[in-house]
């Protein structure tokens, strides 16, 4: 028996309804020369019953495990996998005829090669197109490599997935993000600008938890920035303007049990894993006696007044990050600053220490905290509204994906202030933040709801 080109691999939990399309569809492959092994994680449907429909045909290996997860599954295949390129088929999706050939021609031509993902559609529960995915092009667009390919349907050079050691079982989810992060680190990556697998959306894989995949990504990127050993002085600064240059401001006003609005964003700061000093800058004298009594004794903490001309609504930010950096000069010189906002109470100090990671990780000059928009935007054109970017589009572009900046948080250099690029000239990296970090007090309606929020974990607010 000959070694196959290809391993394609099938997981498989509860999706009965769908696997036969799913195997089908690779049997249906324009290239052949392939293995197809089915890994059922202990279903409780009848995915046994139809799996077993394939036992004894000559490409297919079929597995049955008591309930394993996604990375240990994934590494059991690459353990058995022959063939020279390895895929993950999820069994609630399917491929295009060609999607094989093309992908392992491109790794054919060019051994340098480590990785290769295409583009998809998007079909409802019954196989119906509802949009298509366009990603960058990697070979003309692509210089930071913050936005993964896709966990299944990418196929990889088998040594070379080995050569990485595989995926990191301690890890639930995020299986396509952490392979990506130490895999983009040594091998080159190519994304193929055509459609060639169908991403079933559906209710069993749309309910997963934000806040879960949101942690996991942030503890996969503080490994690897502690195994490259990024470790850097981290200044963090929190500008505050105050009622006195800020009439209804909500630094001083209560939040929660026993503290004010800017007890949370300190707390978040002393917090982080990553900063070494806060440095919380304002011209107000209420806010720096409150600061002076209530953390006058945290090594951590230290207000520094600043001149009101700095603080006032047409000020530049950048020249207060100027203003504190020049003060401490003599006595603490940072790698990093990370720039706090006061109005964003909730925000978690595993961003922050992630912001500063993704600046690392992926060399940005700044990292900026965002949320996905996707309401379509309008802009008023003198003859009605266009949609920004034309996002009511079937087919959706990558580079026409928007996001929209929250949580009042920014990682960046020190040497940007110095160099005074404009926004258009920095190589600007983001984190996605969640719904509860993202929650900003910019009126009296939302200082209410933040008093809702304080009580309830992230947790809660999903459950």
């Amino acid at each position: 028996m000959t070694t196959p080109l290809i391993t394609v691999y099938i997981t498989n939990h509860n999706y009965g309804r769908f696997i036969v399309q799913a195997v089908e569809s690779v049997l249906n492959q324009t290239l052949q020369d392939l293995e197809i092994i089915i890994i059922d994680d202990e279903s409780t449907d009848n995915s046994r019953e139809i799996i077993e429909q394939y036992n004894g045909h000559p490409k297919i290996r079929i597995i049955h495990q008591q309930h394993k997860g996604l990375n240990i599954t994934n590494n059991m295949a690459l353990r058995v996998a022959v063939g020279r390129y390895i895929m993950r088929l999820d069994a609630d999706d399917y491929l295009d005829p060609h999607a094989l050939e093309l992908m392992s021609g491109l790794l054919e031509k060019d051994e340098s090669l480590g990785l290769v993902f295409p583009d998809y559609y998007l079909v409802d529960v019954h196989g119906d197109v509802i949009g298509i995915e366009r990603r960058h092009d990697f070979d003309k667009d692509v210089t930071l490599l913050d936005q993964p390919a896709h966990g299944a349907c990418t196929m990889i050079r088998r040594s070379y997935l080995l050569d990485v050691g595989g995926y990191d079982e301690s890890y639930s989810c995020q299986d396509g993000y952490e392979l990506w992060v130490k895999f983009t680190a040594r091998h080159r990556v190519k994304n193929l600008n055509l459609p060639l697998f169908y991403y079933r959306q559906h209710g069993s894989n749309l309910t997963r938890s934000e806040h879960r995949i949101l942690s996991t990504r942030t503890d996969i990127k503080h490994k690897f920035a502690e195994m490259r050993d990024c470790q850097h002085s981290v200044l963090a600064i929190l500008p505050v303007r105050g009622e006195a240059l800020q009439p209804g401001s909500f630094a001083l006003q209560p939040l929660g049990e026993g503290r004010l609005v800017i007890d949370w964003a300190i707390a978040s700061a002393l917090a982080s894993r990553r900063i070494d000093l806060l440095v919380v800058t304002t011209s107000d004298p209420a806010i720096q006696a409150y600061l002076q009594q209530r953390y006058g004794d945290t090594p951590r903490v230290r207000c520094m007044p600043r001149p009101p001309e700095l603080g006032r609504m047409n000020s530049r930010l950048e020249d207060t990050y100027a203003f504190i950096l020049k003060q401490l000069a003599a006595e603490f010189s940072p790698d990093i600053v990370v720039k706090m906002d006061v109005d964003y109470p909730f925000l978690e100090s595993r961003y922050l220490d992630d912001a500063v990671n993704t600046l690392l990780l992926f060399e940005a000059q700044v990292v900026v905290s965002v949320r996905p928009e996707t309401s379509v935007l309008y802009q008023h054109h003198g003859d009605g509204l266009v949609p920004v970017v034309n996002q009511d589009k079937f087919l959706r572009l990558e580079r026409e994906a928007l996001f929209k900046v929250v949580g009042g948080l920014a990682a960046f250099l020190p040497s940007v202030l110095a160099q005074g690029l404009s926004a258009r000239e920095l190589r600007r990296g983001h984190v996605v933040i969640d719904q509860r970090s993202a929650h900003g007090l910019r009126s009296r309606y939302e200082y209410q709801v933040a008093n809702m929020l304080a009580g309830m974990t992230p947790h809660e607010l999903e459950a």
